[in-house]
C-alpha cells in the first residue's frame, strides 16, 4: 500500500508535470478540474504532516510577506547591456568591427526578439530553484526569489529527457526577462477601471513594479511570465547560443522566441524587417531584436567595452511612445457639428513617423487625464496608426498651469456659434447644426466666386441636391449625371445640363481657389494664395509641418494649427482621396524657374546636417518639389540615417534614383 510520503512525492511530481505542460508547453493534458482535485489532495497531505513539505511543492509558490525589503546579491558574472543600432548600416559597421578583431573567422548570427521586460537571473542548485536575482546595476541585484516562485512559467525544479542530466547537479543559471502579455495587461486594466482604480501605464512597468512588491500574494495575483535568453554553467561545453536555447527548452524553461540562426547580413535584415512589420501580432511588447555572434567562444573572446559586449547588438525599432510638450489645445468642428479638442505639440517621432497633434476626444477625456497647455505628455500610437496622448508627466508641469475649460474655449474660438452638450453625451455640438446643414454651408462656400466659381450651384440648387441625398460630401457633385438632376422638381433639361457642365468645367482648378474652397477655418482668399505660392502643390501643403506652415508670410500659430488639423483629419483625408479618384485635383503652381525646376524629391531617415523641413525649403527655393512619400513622379529619394525599409523598397521598385545626404548637398550647393 502506498504511504503518505510516497503518495505526496507522486502528487508533487505529477502536478509539476501538469503545470509544465500548461504554462511552458501550452499543451495541457488534463482539465483544470483534475489539476484542482489533485492539488486539494496534496494540500491535505501537507496539512496533516508539515514535515513532508519541500521547496519544490506547487503549494510553495506563494510565500510569506517580506518585512525588511529585498536582500542585495552579487551576480556570478556581470549582467551586461547591449549597444543599440538602428539601421542596416549600423549592423554592417558592427560586423566590420568584429571582422577586424577576429580576422578570417567565419561566423553565424543568432537573432532573437527583444522582450520588453525586467531582466532576471534564476539560480538552480541541484535542479531546484534556489534564488532569483534582478539585474540591478549589472553587478549586484535584489533577491526576489519569493516573488519569482509565484510565476507559473518558472519551474521550481528543472527537468530533462535524459540528454542534459549534468544540469540537474550543481549550479545552473538561466537568465531571461519577466514580462506581462498584452492581453493580460488589458484585462487587468479593464478590471481596475470597473472598480474605479487608477489604470496601469504599460506592461513593462507593471511587471517591474510587481516583482518589487513585498507581498508575494499580490505578485501571484498578477499573470507574469518568464522567458529565457541565456544559460550559464561553468562545467558545460555550450558551443552556441542556439544550442543554449535548445538546452533551456529541454530543462523545462520557455526560451525567447522567435529566434533563428543566420549566416548572412541579408538574412538577418529580412528577419529584422519581418518582425518590424509583424510585431504587433505578438502577445508581448518588443522594441527590437538582439543579434549575437552565435559562437559563444568567439563571443567571449571579443570581450566587453565599458558595459557592452563586442559580440552582440540590440537592433531598436522606432519608439512606440515619446514625450513632447503641448503647445496648444484647439477645437475642431467636424462635419456633424461635433466639437473635438485637439492637442498641438512639438513634432515628435512615434512608431517611425512624425506626429504633431492628437485628438483629445471630448471634455471628459481632458478632465480625466487633466491635460493642460504647456504640459509634458507621453504620446503613443493606438494600433500603430492613430496618435494618442497616454498621460501627463505631472511632475514636469509648470507652476500656475490652468485647467482646460472647454466651454470658455468654445466661446473664445467660435464667438459666432452656440454650443450644446446633449444629455448623456460627452461631446459638445453646434446648436441647431446637423450634418446636412453643415454640408450645405460647405458646398455653397466651395462653389462661391472666390473658390470654384460655379455660378449654377447657388443656395437653392445646393439645398435641392443635399435634400435629395444626391450629394453627401463636396466630391459627390462631380458624380452627378444629367438624368439624376433632371429628376428633381426644380430642374429642367437645360438647367440640369448647365449645372452638370458647370461642375465638370472646374475639375482642375487653380490651387489657391481649391484650397480656399475646402473651407479650412481661418484660411481666407489671400492666405490660400500665399500658401499656394509657397507650396506649389496640394500634396506639399498637406504634408507640411507646423514650422513650415508658420514660415509662410501671414500664417501664424492659429492658422497653421488649423491647417495642420484639417489635413490630418481622417474624414478630410478620405475626401481628398475621393477627389483624386474622380479626377478632381488642383493645378500645380508652376515654378518661376531654378536649377531643380521640374524635379521631385522625397526623404527617408534622418539627415545629419539639416532637418527635413530645411531640406524641403532648400528644394522649393530652387524650383523643385518636396514630397512626403515616394511615388511614380518622384525623381530622387534622399537616404539619411535610421531609414525604414518601406520607402527604400518602393524606390527600388519604381526605379527612383537614391541620393546620399552628401550627394544631395552637392546638388543644392551647385
Amino acid at each position: 500500500m502506498t504511504s503518505d510520503s510516497q503518495r505526496y512525492e507522486e502528487l508533487k511530481e505529477l502536478l509539476n508535470t501538469y503545470s509544465y505542460e500548461y504554462h511552458v508547453q501550452d499543451n495541457p493534458s488534463v482539465s483544470d478540474a483534475i489539476y484542482d482535485g489533485l492539488m486539494r489532495e496534496l494540500k491535505a497531505l501537507e496539512e496533516a504532516d508539515a514535515s513532508i513539505i519541500t521547496d519544490d511543492s506547487p503549494t510553495q509558490r506563494v510565500g510569506n510577506k517580506l518585512l525588511q525589503g529585498f536582500e542585495k546579491i552579487q551576480h556570478s558574472s556581470r549582467m551586461i547591456s547591449l549597444n543599440d543600432v538602428f539601421s542596416r548600416e549600423n549592423v554592417e559597421a558592427w560586423i566590420k568591427r568584429t571582422d577586424k578583431l577576429a580576422p578570417g573567422r567565419t561566423h553565424e548570427f543568432y537573432a532573437s526578439l527583444k522582450m520588453d521586460g525586467l531582466a532576471c537571473a534564476l539560480i538552480y542548485q541541484d535542479g531546484k530553484l534556489s534564488q532569483a536575482i534582478t539585474r540591478g546595476d549589472g553587478f549586484t541585484g535584489e533577491n526576489v526569489t519569493g516573488n519569482v516562485r509565484t510565476i507559473k512559467s518558472v519551474p521550481l525544479s528543472l527537468r530533462t529527457d535524459g540528454q542534459h542530466e549534468q544540469f540537474l547537479n550543481g549550479r545552473t543559471e538561466i537568465r531571461g526577462e519577466i514580462l506581462m502579455f498584452k492581453t493580460d495587461f488589458e484585462h487587468l486594466n479593464k478590471q481596475r477601471e470597473s472598480e474605479g482604480l487608477p489604470m496601469f501605464a504599460n506592461p513593462r512597468n507593471l511587471a517591474a513594479g510587481t516583482i518589487r512588491q513585498l507581498d508575494p500574494r499580490l505578485v501571484a495575483a498578477r499573470p507574469l511570465q518568464f522567458r529565457a535568453y541565456d544559460l550559464i554553467r561553468e562545467d558545460a561545453d555550450i558551443q552556441t547560443f542556439s544550442q543554449a536555447t535548445e538546452i533551456i527548452r529541454n530543462l523545462g524553461v520557455v526560451p525567447i522566441t522567435p529566434a533563428e540562426v543566420f549566416v548572412t547580413l541579408n538574412d538577418v535584415m529580412k528577419f529584422v524587417d519581418h518582425w518590424e512589420a509583424e510585431r504587433h501580432v505578438l502577445p508581448f511588447n518588443t522594441d527590437g531584436l538582439v543579434v549575437k555572434l552565435n559562437n559563444r567562444k568567439l563571443y567571449a573572446e571579443l570581450g566587453v567595452v565599458g558595459k557592452n559586449p563586442r559580440g552582440a547588438v540590440a537592433y531598436k525599432y522606432p519608439a512606440e511612445e515619446a514625450t513632447t510638450v503641448v503647445k496648444d489645445i484647439v477645437i475642431s468642428i467636424g462635419r456633424t457639428g461635433a466639437a473635438t479638442p485637439v492637442a498641438v505639440f512639438d513634432p515628435v517621432v512615434v512608431a517611425g513617423t512624425t506626429v504633431q497633434h492628437a485628438s483629445l476626444h471630448n471634455a471628459d477625456e481632458i478632465e480625466r487625464k487633466d491635460i493642460r497647455r504647456g504640459d509634458t505628455v507621453v504620446v503613443f500610437k493606438a494600433g500603430d496608426i492613430i496618435p494618442q496622448v497616454d498621460r501627463v508627466l505631472v511632475e514636469l508641469r509648470e507652476p500656475g498651469a490652468k485647467r482646460y475649460n472647454i466651454e470658455a474655449e468654445l466661446k473664445n474660438q467660435f464667438p459666432d456659434m452656440e454650443f450644446v452638450r446633449p444629455k448623456g453625451e460627452a461631446v459638445y455640438r453646434v446648436k441647431g447644426a446637423t450634418g446636412p446643414l453643415l454640408l450645405k454651408r460647405a458646398l455653397q462656400h466651395y462653389a462661391s466666386k472666390g473658390a470654384q466659381d460655379i455660378d449654377t450651384l447657388g443656395e437653392k440648387n445646393v439645398a435641392a441636391l443635399v435634400n435629395a441625398g444626391l450629394v453627401k460630401d463636396l466630391a459627390d457633385i462631380y458624380t452627378l449625371s444629367k438624368d439624376q438632376v433632371t429628376a428633381l422638381d426644380r430642374f429642367a433639361d437645360l438647367s440640369a445640363t448647365n449645372l452638370v457642365n458647370g461642375i465638370q468645367a472646374v475639375k482642375n482648378p487653380a490651387l489657391a481657389r481649391f484650397v480656399y474652397g475646402l473651407g479650412i477655418r481661418h484660411v481666407g482668399i489671400q492666405t490660400a494664395i500665399d500658401l499656394s505660392s509657397h507650396f506649389k502643390r496640394l500634396d506639399n501643403l498637406g504634408s507640411a509641418s507646423l514650422d513650415e506652415l508658420r514660415s509662410v508670410n501671414g500664417v501664424g500659430d492659429v492658422v497653421a494649427e488649423s491647417i495642420l488639423i484639417w489635413f490630418d483629419d481622417e474624414y478630410n483625408q478620405k475626401l481628398l482621396a475621393k477627389f483624386r479618384r474622380l479626377g478632381v485635383w488642383p493645378q500645380e503652381v508652376k515654378s518661376t524657374g531654378g536649377p531643380l525646376s521640374g524635379k521631385s524629391f522625397a526623404v527617408t531617415g534622418s539627415l545629419e546636417t539639416m532637418g527635413r523641413d530645411i531640406a524641403a525649403e532648400k528644394i522649393r527655393a530652387q524650383g523643385g518639389t518636396f514630397q512626403s512619400s515616394v511615388g511614380k513622379d518622384t525623381d530622387y529619394l534622399i537616404v539619411g540615417a535610421n531609414v525604414g525599409a518601406s520607402k527604400l523598397a518602393k524606390a527600388a521598385k519604381l526605379g527612383t534614383k537614391q541620393l546620399t545626404e552628401q550627394e544631395f548637398i552637392k546638388i543644392i550647393d551647385n
